[in-house]
């Protein structure tokens, strides 16, 4: 951890409360975070909650170092079966999807993890793990299906602090063996409808991994029986990560040391979700908006929160950008040869840090750099080049912790089309028609230029030597 700095807090879900975060290796943070089910193409949901584990690795990286940060793929699941096709088998689909997912978090600039394991790469993990639950007493044979005895572990449902009995049935498997209605599924036995190829040999028959079963397998053989942090959409509590905390530690494993999950993204107050058909596909809003606006208007809000996304929540975002960007770029222009040095030496300003420090209070940890960003336009409009330069520097560390420089290259990767081309070559010949009116002290034709490169969305800033031109939300 940084000398001298405060504890990072998180607020663990099994907890209920927050708590000082202190790593089992303070040299190797270690974070096992669920990922896609890939039955179809991923939600702005989706988005959402692989970012706000992006930005807690990046602070977390900040803070200690060396983060090692595993997110899986559900490529098997009742849900990747029923989407598949005759002509698209389900292990096609899977992969498919699974691109667009990785293809959509890169795009919004969302680190790929230390690992990305399948979870059919591990089906020999999941069933060793099946034959000790099996042989400590908690789980049992039926049928072909490997059921999880609830009632022989005292503790299921501590995650979630829920009564055994006040639960509603495990619907993820055919009941037909089980000793209660909430027992869930390890394992499932091969049905006639489904393919063969969607099967695997065990000692309890033909069949496949329940999808509680994968993450257990998955966390603890990329990171050992017992990790750091288990993350999760707030919707993933129930019945999902409290079934994996039971199987897990009822093996004798001690698991995860803190449970972290992000709130859901809502359209009109409702959860946004596949099944009630109220979602916006990150397709089609990665293609409308800028992929930098898109990030940061999902994460604006505390990772906690639930966040509704409307067309106005992008329109703020690009506006901040913006800003950001206009200062950014005006003292890149006066500080000019000391930028450099400024990124490389520059160190996060404590009231980001404790905003960060707490619970990833990412909506402070803004706050804080806009004050800077209007600090820094005062220290430019004053000439203070001093207060500039320091402005600059924080501007620049913050905005790269959180992912959002609008300077980095990373946003800046296509090539100017001909539009860009034809449009920068009209304004310039409007810059130089109005210094040739300025010039001649015709201000009024210079005014009149102004004003309608302004009215098309153009920014003009006159400088000693030269006038640069934006657009406005870029």
């Amino acid at each position: 951890m940084t000398p001298g700095t405060s504890p990072v807090r998180l607020y663990d879900t099994k907890a209920q409360s927050l708590r000082d975060f202190v790593p089992l290796d303070p040299s190797n943070v270690t974070v096992y975070v669920c990922g896609p089910t890939v039955q179809s193409g991923p939600h702005i949901g989706h988005l959402r909650g692989a970012l706000s584990f992006d930005i807690l690795r990046r602070w977390l990286a900040h803070r200690f170092g060396r983060v090692t940060f595993v997110r899986n793929v559900t490529d098997i699941d009742d849900k990747v079966l029923a989407n598949a096709t005759a002509s698209e088998p389900w292990w096609a689909l899977a992969y498919r999807m699974e691109l667009e997912f990785s293809q959509a978090y890169a795009a919004i600039g969302i680190a790929p993890p230390t690992y990305e394991p399948r979870a059919t790469a591990s089906i020999p993990q999941m069933q060793e793990l099946i034959a000790r639950l099996i042989e400590a007493g908690h789980a049992y044979a039926a049928n072909g299906d490997v059921y999880f005895d609830v009632r022989s572990w005292a503790e299921y449902g501590s995650l979630t602090r829920q009564s055994l009995d006040a639960m509603e049935p495990a619907l993820d498997a055919d009941p037909r063996g089980k000793h209660d209605p909430r027992d869930f599924a390890l394992w499932k036995g091969a049905k006639p409808d489904e393919p063969e190829s969607a099967t695997w040999a065990s000692p309890w028959g033909s069949g496949r991994p329940g999808w509680h079963i994968e993450c257990s397998a998955m966390s603890r053989r990329y990171l050992g029986p017992e990790f750091d942090i288990h993350g999760g959409g707030l919707d993933l509590r129930f019945p999902h990560h409290e079934n994996e905390l039971a199987q897990s530690t009822a093996a004798g494993d001690p698991f995860a040391r803190y449970w972290v999950h992000n709130g859901l993204v809502t359209v009109g107050d409702q959860k946004m979700s596949k099944s009630l058909g109220n979602f916006l596909l990150a397709e089609d809003v990665l293609r409308e908006r800028d992929p930098l606006v898109v990030r940061y208007a999902l994460a604006a809000a505390h990772y906690r929160s639930s966040l509704d996304i409307t067309a106005s929540s992008f329109d703020e975002a690009e506006t901040a950008l913006d800003r950001i960007r206009v200062f950014l770029e005006r003292a890149l222009r006066t500080l000019q040869d000391d930028s450099d040095d400024v990124r490389i030496d520059a160190v996060v300003p404590e009231r980001f840090a404790a905003a960060m420090d707490d619970d990833l209070g990412v909506p402070q940890a803004l706050a804080v750099l806009h004050e800077t960003v209007r600090a820094g336009n005062t220290a430019l409009d004053e000439g203070d080049r001093a207060a500039t330069l320091a402005a600059f520097a924080d501007v620049a560390i913050m905005t790269g912790v959180l992912g959002i420089d609008p300077l980095d290259p990373a946003w800046h990767t296509d090539s100017p089309g001909a539009e860009a081309t034809a449009l920068g070559a009209l304004v310039r010949s409007l810059i130089a028609q109005r210094a040739d009116a300025r010039a001649a002290k015709d201000w009024a034709a210079a005014d009149r230029i102004r004003d309608a490169v302004a009215a098309a969305g153009i920014t003009l800033e006159d400088t000693n030597d030269a006038t640069h031109w934006s657009i406005h939300g870029r």
